[in-house]
């Protein structure tokens, strides 16, 4: 058993809902094979506990690990192109760095950055899409169960539309897909996702074949992209006989509490309504959206009719894997709603890139906040001395206050250490993150 010693900042409660900012302060948590066992004031935990190894994270903040729902693997190296709109951001840097997946070595590559990434932002968790080669989703797998990272991915599959190299069939997607699952799915801390890329690159046989998969896959999720930018919307609805994006994949039964679609930025409440009565789940993205020109995100829209949000980073479109970041941006994205935006605060943001994506992904029982029962997937955030982070927590008037400058001045450089399951990671094979 372990006592950590520190800050405790997290949100079991929602605060969409009426829940606040759980805070305790000289606090501790007991750590058994990865549980939390038990949570309160450091003094008590050490008098019941009087020979157990103490770490002392005094000095910093203790958040949960961060949960991203929605990230590229192949596109870290597309990070920072800008000035187009989606479809032609795809042809000119996303589908290029995706058709180079097909090099074994070329992935490894990328697999290794993309998970160290993850890690040295915060993350803990992740719904990845995956490559559309399978051998290159085998190393995103192997990558991630080196580093030890709780990774959701799988296949991305595409018959249409997309450049020659990256199109599969209906019935090669169904093989490498079941193969793929019975290599990784609940193999350690790995998962398998649906994934095909989007309707508008999957005619209704594929995705017909996608549900197959979910369906021969027990705990499988799905995932894909909706209503992302107009253009693409329009030719979605041309393909599909003027049908809206949501019902290219409800009419294939691909809609439902396993699904998480990214960005949904121009939904009809016709469509909003499904997804609120489905349970599934949108992943906001809301650094892609605005270097993408895709447009301003309906959080209210979305909450009014009790659709599911969390974040993700979507990179490469997004600009980096902090979802410190995102949850700024999102914020940012609602004061420019003006009287159609949801006022956000700190703890709102916490809870999207913490609880609401563990949610998203079925691992609320696992992780998400700090509270008994729980894995200890946690991390320390601790400015260096001087650095305008560590100047503004200093003059913060309370601990919501710290939050929201948490998330307006922390990066990834403020991240000193990351667990899961009580274990501190090693991000790469000679630096592990230290406290």
């Amino acid at each position: 058993m372990t006592v950590f010693r520190g800050t405790f900042l997290d949100t079991p409660q929602n605060p969409f809902t009426g829940g606040a900012l759980r805070v305790d302060t000289d606090a501790a948590v007991l750590v058994e094979d990865g549980v939390i066992t038990a949570r309160g004031p450091y003094a008590d935990i050490r008098r019941a506990h009087p020979a157990e190894q103490v770490v002392d994270l005094t000095g910093g903040l203790v958040l949960p690990g961060f949960v991203d729902t929605h990230v590229h693997f192949p596109q870290i190296r597309a990070v920072g192109g800008m000035g187009m709109p989606l479809l032609e951001w795809l042809d000119k840097y996303a589908l290029p760095e995706e058709a180079k997946m097909a090099d074994a070595g070329y992935a490894a590559g990328v697999a290794g950055e993309f998970v160290q990434g993850l890690a040295a932002a915060g993350t803990t968790s992740a719904l990845v899409f995956g490559a559309h080669f399978a051998s290159a989703v085998d190393t995103l797998f192997t990558a991630a169960s080196q580093v030890g990272l709780r990774i959701t991915s799988g296949l991305v599959v595409s018959d249409r539309l997309l450049r020659p190299d990256l199109l599969t069939t209906p019935a090669q997607a169904h093989t490498e897909s079941l193969a793929l699952a019975s290599r990784w799915h609940g193999v350690g801390r790995n998962r398998y996702a649906v994934t095909p890329r989007f309707s508008l690159s999957c005619t209704d046989d594929l995705l017909a074949a996608c549900h197959t998969v979910l369906e021969e896959i027990p705990g499988a999720l799905f995932t894909s992209h909706l209503n992302e930018n107009d253009a693409e919307i329009a030719a979605v609805a041309e393909l599909f006989g003027g049908s809206d994006y949501v019902s290219t994949y409800e009419r294939h039964g691909l809609v439902d509490r396993r699904s998480i679609f990214a960005h949904n930025v121009h939904p009809t409440d016709v469509e909003l309504k499904v997804l609120a009565e489905s349970g599934a789940t949108v992943a906001h993205c809301p650094t892609s959206n605005a270097v993408l020109g895709s447009g301003l995100f309906p959080l209210g829209r979305h909450l009014d009719h009790g659709v599911r949000v969390a974040l993700g980073s979507d990179v490469g479109a997004g600009t980096g894997f902090s979802l410190l970041k995102e949850g700024l941006q999102a914020y940012f994205c609602q004061q420019l709603l003006g009287d159609r935006g949801h006022p956000l605060t700190a703890a709102h943001l916490l809870h999207l890139a913490t609880t609401a994506g563990a949610e998203a992904l079925g691992l609320s029982a696992e992780v998400g906040d700090l509270s008994v029962g729980k894995r200890f997937d946690a991390q320390l955030l601790r400015p260096a001395e001087g650095s305008p982070l560590a100047v503004g927590i200093t003059h913060a008037a309370d601990a919501e206050d710290v939050l929201a400058r948490v998330f307006t001045l922390g990066t990834p450089a403020d991240v000193r250490a990351v667990w899961i399951d009580g274990q501190l990671l090693q991000v790469d094979d000679d630096s592990p993150l230290e406290v």
